[in-house]
């Protein structure tokens, strides 16, 4: 802080007394105001750059907050689990929060300032206000029927496979001529890359143009590094009330 003010005021200091000596003591009373001004600009930094942050993760509150509710659950052991939100607020920070501060001239006070960031982000969804969630089925048919009925509600015409013989695939529901495939979990931990690879399969077997891993609880990292090479889509139940179809699944050669 004390370097950021010395050079601003010392450069201040110097002109405003060059041009005292010139133009006498106006010169002298507009080069402290604009010293004063220089001051406080200096000294409101701290507060512009939470309000930049806040004010950027406002922006996507809602989806921050659907996020957050997505990426934990509790485990077996009654504990709540955040692995998954906690790096989905990082990685928010890092594509979405510092490009913007950076365009606007604060990217050396960000640097040391990760965890604020962080926190602001955690305030903003903690300030959303979501709908209850209707509670999804314990029971894996019960879940299955649960996703499906999502579907229906969502345009799609979608219907539970066999529980033997499916080929990794717990429903299949078409909308406009796109045929959509999917695998649900309903699990007490994150989902591994076990169920991208099924689904996958399964979309092939089904001749699926979209092929969806849906659960209650997030994602381990393999299974979204898997995901974005097979084209297919890791979604929490809440998001197959706006899941529109999309042909997207990548064939095999």
């Amino acid at each position: 802080m004390a370097v950021r003010l010395a050079a601003p005021l010392f450069w201040t200091a110097v002109i405003g007394g060059c041009a005292a000596i010139w133009l006498g003591r106006a010169a002298l009373v507009s080069a402290g105001l604009v010293a004063l001004l220089v001051l406080l600009r200096v000294l409101d930094r701290p507060a512009r750059f939470r309000r930049l942050v806040r004010r950027a993760a406002r922006r996507h509150a809602a989806t921050l907050a659907l996020r957050q509710r997505q990426e934990s659950f509790v485990d077996a052991y009654g504990n709540l689990v955040r692995d998954g939100w906690l790096r989905e607020r990082a990685y928010f920070v890092e594509r979405t929060i510092l490009p913007e501060i950076e365009a606007r001239g604060f990217s050396d006070y960000a640097e040391d300032r990760f965890d604020e960031m962080v926190g602001i982000v955690e305030a903003v969804a903690a300030e959303v206000d979501l709908p209850d969630e209707t509670e999804a089925p314990d029971d894996g048919i019960g879940y299955e029927q649960f996703c499906a009925g999502r579907l229906t509600e969502a345009g799609w015409r979608a219907h539970t496979t066999r529980t033997s013989g499916d080929q990794g695939a717990d429903i299949v529901a078409e909308r406009d001529r796109v045929r959509l495939v999917v695998q649900c979990k309903r699990y007490g931990k994150p989902v591994g890359n076990a169920a991208v690879q099924e689904v996958a399969a399964a979309a092939r077997y089904w001749s699926g143009d979209m092929a969806a891993v849906v659960t209650n609880a997030g994602f381990t990292p393999a299974a979204r590094k898997l995901a974005a090479a097979t084209g297919v889509l890791l979604l929490h139940h809440d998001d197959l009330a706006d899941l529109h179809p999309v042909r997207q699944v990548r064939k095999a050669r």
